[in-house]
């Protein structure tokens, strides 16, 4: 929930890291003038002027807008041969979700608890992309307990990647989806060994619904 004020964030860092106002504008690349409306709560700044200004201060972006969060920024750790451009990227705030299982015993929640920055190219992915926040060992070391995955949303994923899965509307999990085009079974695997894979055939297939895919994680330090 956002509580403080952008501006209160702001002086809060700014002291925290010792900074001048004129160092703050060098280090982020905002004007004085616009800096010191900051400063005031005259006006929020655009996205690209809070991602750089997090960055000046080595605080989280959510934080610095007065959210309910750790002021450290997170590590993002993306999987092999997946990469996410911040060149050409902009600022998004990203819904977070509760929870969707890794493990056993959890179930889907739709409740959004916060919002998270993230560096996003186009409006149609910003709209598909949501973050969840992972109950459960099933995924470990990969995914752990209390870690954030970034999801796109779509309703298939090719085997032996990562996906978002819901069994029988209610059961959420996080799994790699296993299976050969034209026969008519699935699997869905742990990378956890303590965890057995859970195959569904002939008509259980429709049991599982695929809801995205897990492009990202971020992990919970």
């Amino acid at each position: 929930m956002k509580q403080a004020s952008f501006s209160e964030r702001l002086l809060k860092a700014k002291a925290l890291r010792k900074l001048r106002q004129v160092e703050l504008c060098k280090y982020a690349g905002v004007g004085k003038s616009a800096m010191s409306q900051y400063i005031k709560g005259s006006f929020m700044p655009k996205p690209d002027k809070v991602a750089a200004l997090a960055e000046a201060l080595n605080v989280s972006e959510a934080w610095l807008m007065g959210y309910d969060v750790p002021m450290e920024r997170e590590r993002a750790k993306l999987f092999p041969g997946e990469a996410i451009n911040i060149l050409q990227g902009q600022t998004r705030m990203v819904p977070l979700f509760e929870s969707v299982a890794a493990g056993f015993g959890c179930y889907a929640n739709n409740q959004i608890i916060d919002f998270i920055p993230l560096l996003i190219t186009t409006d149609e992915e910003a709209e598909n992309t949501i973050c969840i926040k992972v109950s459960g060992n099933s995924m470990y070391p990969k995914i752990e307990n209390g870690d954030t995955i970034v999801v796109h949303k779509q309703n298939s994923v090719d085997s032996g990647q990562i996906g978002v899965f819901l069994i029988d509307d209610e059961e959420g999990v996080v799994k790699r989806a296993n299976y050969i085009y034209g026969e008519d079974w699935l699997e869905l695997l742990s990378i956890n060994p303590e965890y057995m894979p859970r195959r569904f055939e002939g008509a259980e297939v429709e049991r599982v619904k695929t809801l995205g895919l897990v492009k990202q994680v971020i992990k919970n330090i």
